[in-house]
């Protein structure tokens, strides 16, 4: 089974924490931070690369998502 992509793990791990939490708009970030742990935790160094804020965050068009 390949290993999904960097980012469309983050990405999706995110929002499964987020929508755990309501979709609150103050744990956006912390739910993208614990996805970015998460995906680091599973991966070496070398694999991980540079990781890009999550561009949504202080975004107010994205909480009506």
């Amino acid at each position: 089974m390949a290993k999904p992509n960097k980012n469309e793990f983050i990405e999706r791990r995110a929002d499964e924490l987020w929508q755990r939490t309501g979709r609150d708009p103050e744990q956006k970030q912390d739910c993208w931070d614990k996805a970015v742990h998460e995906y680091e935790a599973g991966t070496s160094e070398a694999e991980r690369g540079p990781v890009k804020p999550d561009p949504t965050v202080g975004d107010e068009s994205s909480l009506d998502k």
